[in-house]
């Protein structure tokens, strides 16, 4: 298995009767008290990680000259560490940490065939189909036609290549703000709440990743749903924990509550 994600496995397991009660009581408390619900993009309006793993795969096998596909991945993830400060996150960044890592796991040996071989299939993420995951759609409608909240996306990454999957979705219209950030800290979800004149009690975030949607909105009094995904990115991976200002459901369309 590739090291560089992590793959999850939901349990299913009932929820128990007061499990349930303390959830309904959350659901009413945001019906009134939220009036903007953000949305996290790749993994969990559309997947994404999947296809960074089925082009991680065939990179590996590309190197498999030269080493491992353990030795291979682990190597990248620590140059694609490294990178994060000056490149931040997305296709570009990830193409640019591939390149590298080849010539450095080869020792130079590699060449300038198979690294343009490498840098076509990085580049191949940027036209993935960002086909809305099941739900994902009818939900959004269901809550923007309720006319309750007002809807944004709020996600790091490249801007351009965010716009782009975006819009082949189809979900663009559904949206009144699209926002790209270089990352999602506390500070950034304050700044996200002051441009739209909210407290931070006034807004729900929706995301699959704990690191980046969950936690920094729990540390500063908003709410959250967690609906994670299938396949998480070694860099998101977190312990997902309990708290009295948090949902956790196992499919998007568990969001259509709030509609009623």
């Amino acid at each position: 298995m590739i090291e560089t994600s992590f793959h999850i496995k939901h349990d299913g397991a009932e929820k128990s009767f007061e499990e349930r009660q303390s959830e309904e009581r959350l659901i009413e408390r945001l019906k009134k008290q939220v009036k903007v619900i953000a949305f996290d993009a790749d993994d969990t309006l559309w997947d994404c990680q999947s296809h960074f793993e089925a082009v991680e795969n065939a990179y590996c096998r590309m190197l498999s000259p030269w080493g491992s596909e353990q030795y291979i991945s682990g190597e990248l993830f620590k140059i694609e560490t490294a990178n994060m400060p000056e490149l931040g996150y997305g296709c570009k960044a990830f193409t640019l940490s591939l390149v590298e890592n080849a010539v450095k796991v080869s020792r130079g040996e590699i060449s300038a065939e198979l690294l343009l071989k490498i840098q076509e299939a990085g580049r191949s993420l940027l036209r993935i189909p960002a086909t809305p995951l099941p739900g994902v759609e009818s939900t959004l409608r269901m809550l923007r036609a309720t006319g309750r909240y007002r809807m944004v996306v709020f996600t790091k990454g490249e801007i351009q290549d965010q716009e782009n999957k975006l819009r082949r979705s189809g979900l663009w219209d559904l949206f009144d703000r699209v926002d790209v950030v270089a990352d999602k800290t506390a500070r950034h979800y304050r700044e996200l709440c002051e441009d739209l004149h909210i407290g931070i009690a006034e807004l729900l975030m929706v995301g699959n990743s704990f690191k980046s949607d969950i936690e920094p909105v729990l540390a500063i009094g908003g709410y959250a749903v967690h609906v994670p995904f299938e396949v998480v990115w070694a860099h998101e991976h977190m312990e997902a924990y309990a708290h009295n200002r948090l949902l956790t459901f196992s499919h998007f369309d568990e969001l259509k509550c709030l509609a009623g």
